[in-house]
């Protein structure tokens, strides 16, 4: 407690100080139908209403919806929030906010249409200090307090100072404390630790009527069960108590192609069977796989690469990766995976053997092994060097028409005869970004939060279907093919769930994604911690007041 203490008196010392200073730079222009209000709470002089501010958070990483906001908070503390929400809430019409991380939602998620968008970043930032004043890790206490602002490569890199890391991550490190922890948070260790949901100890919650809350499952627990995948509908997330353990410093980087979906599977299932052991069980700490299912995809930004370094030292290894795909179908697979060493993970003699086993195991084609030995970071932050050759490419601010899909163990065969196989094959070509699967364990998921996932089997799949509309016309064709997926799911009864949802309207959310008992759940907590309805309304879950 005296950490989150000093953490809150640290954030208020530095609005007194800095809330001045920024006053002329964030100056309200006349234009903002809230400023009367907000003026009397202290908080117009960090207001904007200019077309820059409005136009940069009226938009996405998706690029595929629009949302003009009103104006922009730029907070130097949590409390500047509080005020924002305070003022909403006692209009007779409250006016919409949202907060916005990094803006990597992917159709308007984060959007307060004409509403007012919270720029997290701005946290502690306006009011003087650093963005290593919102991070603290306690050695003794093995966690790290995180601004909801904070990125996730910057909680790594303050962990690993003491040689300590947190268990759960997601693929991309560059994205907010409180925007992964406001979905789920999900990678290719989930299968052990759970999604990063299930790997918090507390959190400061600011809830849709303006009130400051710290909770965890011991205090204000239905509020931290809310929040925790609540896709921000019951309170922004300013601070996180994140648990961490002892670093790795190094990783054996493994990736394996197969010609079949049973075969990659089947080998993906041992390897997360943490439960009941077999030779394969528990050898890996990271455990994803790629489909490809497009000879455009292979070599691409996150697909393994058919260099003379990767999965053979021939020359002709492009050549023989396209034979190995026509001779298949069109169709390659990659398990992909990581086996931590160094530090307390053990040295480097027993990640050899665990290598050797799995090599002689799985069922992969053999000659098709890539196994590189990288730093523990590099490994968790590789996605970072495929954003920046988009970036180069000017591939990275276009649209992202993405379908993450959570599908049963039993059907996921099903799914790729017929999505992999089928709907892909025959539709968009040349498509550029992942697709993505991997299982995951049921019970490390927590079913008293907020996040959906299918509960009927031992383990479900993840699907990220991940493409990015480089072309014209790619938007609308990705489109319809994600519709036919979709389509597909429901007429093959296979029962999914999407992650990152999106429907159109609030029918939607209680019939495809919820289901009657957890939307009673869901609207009985949204009428307790935003009865108005003012939070992330551009989730068009609630877009008017329950009140």
């Amino acid at each position: 407690m005296i950490m989150a203490a000093l953490f809150v008196l640290g954030c208020f010392l530095q609005t007194v100080q800095g809330a001045r200073a920024d006053a002329d730079a964030l100056a309200w222009t006349p234009a903002s139908p809230f400023r009367d209000e907000l003026r009397d709470l202290g908080v117009a002089a960090l207001i904007r209403d200019d077309a820059e501010a409005t136009a940069l958070a009226s938009t996405d990483f998706g690029n595929v919806t629009v949302a003009p906001a009103a104006a922009v908070l730029y907070p130097s503390c949590p409390a500047d929030i509080a005020a924002l929400l305070r003022a909403s809430c006692a209009r007779s019409s409250p006016f919409p906010v949202s907060a916005r991380g990094r803006g990597h939602s992917v159709r308007g998620q984060a959007a307060a249409t004409d509403g007012v968008v919270v720029d997290m970043p701005s946290l502690g930032r306006l009011g003087g200090g650093s963005t290593a004043s919102r991070l603290s890790v306690s050695v003794e206490g093995q966690y790290i307090d995180a601004g909801g602002e904070q990125l996730w490569v910057d909680v790594l890199h303050a962990a690993l100072a003491h040689g300590l890391t947190p268990r759960s991550w997601t693929d991309y490190l560059h994205l907010t404390v409180g925007g992964t922890l406001s979905n789920a948070g999900i990678s290719g260790q989930a299968f052990r630790y759970g999604p990063q949901i299930s790997n918090v100890q507390e959190l400061d919650v600011i809830t849709g009527l303006g009130e400051m809350v710290t909770c965890s499952k011991g205090r204000n627990s239905d509020l931290f069960d809310a929040v925790l995948g609540g896709l921000g509908q019951f309170g922004v997330i300013t601070r996180a108590r994140i648990p961490l353990v002892p670093a790795p410093t190094r990783a054996r980087w493994v990736r394996l192609l197969y010609t079949g979906a049973a075969s990659l599977t089947g080998d993906q299932e041992q390897l997360i069977d943490v439960e009941r052991a077999n030779a394969l069980s528990g050898l890996m700490d990271y455990v994803e796989g790629t489909v490809l299912a497009d000879k455009g995809l292979i070599g691409s930004w996150r697909s393994p690469s058919p260099s003379s370094s990767s999965f053979c030292s021939e020359p002709d290894a492009a050549a023989r990766v396209a034979k190995l795909a026509e001779e298949a179908g069109g169709v390659l697979y990659c398990l992909e995976g990581a086996l931590y060493y160094g530090g307390t993970a053990g040295g480097e003699p027993d990640v050899e053997k665990r290598l050797e086993t799995l090599l002689r195991e799985l069922r992969y084609e053999r000659g098709f092994a890539s196994v590189h030995d990288v730093s523990y970071v590099e490994f968790l932050d590789r996605v970072r060097d495929g954003e920046l050759k988009l970036r180069a490419a000017g591939q990275w601010d276009v649209p992202h028409p993405w379908l993450i899909l959570f599908l049963p163990r039993s059907r996921v065969l099903d799914f790729a005869a017929g999505v992999f196989h089928g709907i892909l094959r025959r539709g968009v070509t040349g498509a550029k970004g992942p697709i993505l699967v991997y299982p995951m364990n049921r019970n490390r998921w927590d079913s008293d939060l907020s996040a959906v996932f299918p509960e009927e089997e031992e383990m479900f799949y993840t699907v990220g279907i991940l493409r990015s509309a480089v072309s014209d016309g790619d938007l609308g064709r990705l489109e319809e093919q994600n519709d036919e997926i979709l389509r597909f799911c429901e007429e093959a009864r296979i029962r999914c769930v999407e992650y990152l949802s999106y429907y159109p309207d609030q029918a939607g959310w209680e019939k495809k994604h919820f289901g009657p008992a957890k939307w009673a759940r869901f609207v009985e907590r949204k009428r307790k911690y935003d009865p108005k309805a003012i939070l992330s309304r551009g989730q068009r879950i609630f877009t008017s007041s329950l009140a």
